[in-house]
């Protein structure tokens, strides 16, 4: 029997592989793979399709599986989830491999694209600057609340932290001026930690002319750009624009029965990180469009005063998103109307 389909659960140290041939009888199970068996099991399989879940370490098995001839499917674990003949009662490793093998062989299944070493390496880059940004907003609300207990309560402003916090350092008594002294310090730190990862991703968006395209949407800077490019390369992942945007999680979810449409919020799925650089971009364009007068400006301006402030900065990263797929998309062949 040749093996057309496997499944594979994903694990730090142990791993299930359930195989099936081209009439879905299951020809490979195998419960329990060590971590350094798993790739020589691979390679002497047949060519076949192998399908994993989108979670850590999967880009790499793909591209490891890739070199031996296999194509190779990532699903997102929750299109998985469903087909576990076991239910939510029975999950175990064997069972999730055998969903993930029924599930890559449905014909409209979404699949997630495999990472290139590159993409992965300058997504490295944002992860850990954004670790170091939220590492920075703990320190100055743990600064924050333990001045709070000396009745000095700040706003949560940083600069104004910083400023006061090393306004009344002085006046602090016993232990506590070391404390706040070395809070003070590590957000120091951290700030040229964060000041240097700009340097690399600003370096990055230099070196690379589909992030210099980017760049020329409204609201999108060198961060956005170089995210985009890591996350979704080219865009050939996705048919339409809208398509894009419903993937960042920025088009509302529908409760849509009997013909009649209801929406709501918007569904706020797929990256965080991303979309929150979207948002952030958004809300930059909407407060400089008082001082311009292109298209896009008026509409925006238009927008926000037909349906409020923030259902205008969702639009506008909602637009921002299509159209920075159609500059991935299309390359050179894309024409962005000159700004007034």
């Amino acid at each position: 029997m040749t093996i057309v389909f496997v499944g594979i659960d994903l694990a730090k140290n142990v791993f299930a592989v359930h195989g099936v041939d081209a009439s879905g009888r299951a020809a490979l199970v195998r419960p329990a793979v060590a971590r350094d068996k798993l790739l020589g099991l691979v390679a002497e399989l047949p060519p076949c399709t192998i399908g994993m879940e989108s979670c850590s370490g999967a880009h790499h098995w793909a591209r490891q599986f890739q070199a031996f001839g296999h194509t190779v499917r990532l699903v997102a674990p929750k299109f998985v989830t469903p087909y576990r003949m076991t239910g939510k009662q029975g999950k175990n490793d064997a069972a999730d491999a055998a969903a993930i093998c029924e599930a890559i062989q449905r014909p409209h299944m979404r699949f997630v694209p495999a990472k290139s070493l590159d993409q992965q390496s300058r997504l490295m880059v944002h992860r850990a600057r954004q670790g170091f940004v939220e590492q920075r907003t703990a320190t100055l609300n743990r600064i924050r609340g333990l001045l709070s207990e000396f009745g000095i309560v700040l706003p949560l402003k940083a600069a104004t932290v910083r400023q006061r916090a090393c306004a009344c350092l002085e006046d602090l008594p016993g232990h506590a001026n070391t404390v706040i002294g070395d809070l003070l310090s590590e957000v120091t730190h951290l700030d040229e930690r964060i000041a240097a990862y700009d340097g690399h991703i600003a370096a990055m968006a230099r070196s690379d002319d589909r992030a210099q395209q980017l760049m020329r949407l409204q609201g999108v800077g060198p961060t956005t750009a170089t995210c985009l490019l890591a996350m979704v390369g080219h865009g050939q992942d996705f048919d339409c624009g809208r398509q894009f945007a419903a993937w960042l999680g920025l088009t509302p979810r529908q409760y849509s029965s009997g013909g009649k449409a209801r929406l709501g919020r918007i569904t706020k799925a797929g990256d965080a990180y991303l979309r929150t650089l979207l948002i952030l971009g958004a809300r930059a364009v909407l407060a400089a469009a008082k001082h311009r007068t292109d298209a896009i400006s008026r509409w925006a301006l238009a927008l926000a005063e037909r349906a409020g402030y923030w259902k205008a900065v969702v639009a506008i990263a909602a637009k921002n998103a299509r159209m920075a797929w159609a500059v991935l998309r299309r390359g050179e062949d894309f024409k962005l109307a000159a700004a007034d």
